[in-house]
């Protein structure tokens, strides 16, 4: 297994996302050269991948930022293909992006996940990650 950060947009990379996103969400779009584009381009966004077998198999999404409290990492949009599912993929990706967020000085990692989502939410707990007494809101526009 690899995990590498997405520096450019190839076929193998786009060809992973319209695989991989509709198993996260089934009303998201999936993104097209120029969004994927602008995530790498992004400087608050390091796009980790995982690959298996030769095949892109996981993507992570870790958004860094200063606020005014200081650096804070998020991370977003965590799948492992479906066929790939058991073999510690979502672990390794998630590590590797808490290492990332350590690096860039983030003191905390956030992420959150539906309930729905048990396998996940398992694998977070077992990480290290403690569920938070927090309101997560949502403005939609």
């Amino acid at each position: 297994m690899e995990i590498f950060e997405a520096k450019e947009v190839t076929d193998e990379l786009e060809e992973a996302f319209r695989r991989l996103i509709p198993q996260l969400s089934s009303t998201a779009a999936v993104p097209g050269r120029k969004e994927l584009q602008e995530m790498i381009d992004s400087p608050a966004v390091i796009l980790l991948m995982a690959r298996d077998e030769g095949r892109i198999v996981g993507s992570l999404s870790l958004v860094v930022f200063r606020n005014p409290t200081g650096v804070r990492a998020w991370i977003e949009d965590v799948i492992v293909d479906e066929s790939a599912r058991g073999r510690g993929i979502g672990e390794a990706i998630t590590h590797a992006a808490i290492e990332r967020a350590r690096e860039m000085g983030a003191r905390t990692v956030d992420l959150s996940s539906r309930p729905a989502r048990e396998a996940a939410n398992r694998l977070y707990q077992r990480i290290g990650f403690e569920l938070r007494n927090s309101n997560l809101y949502r403005y939609k526009l």
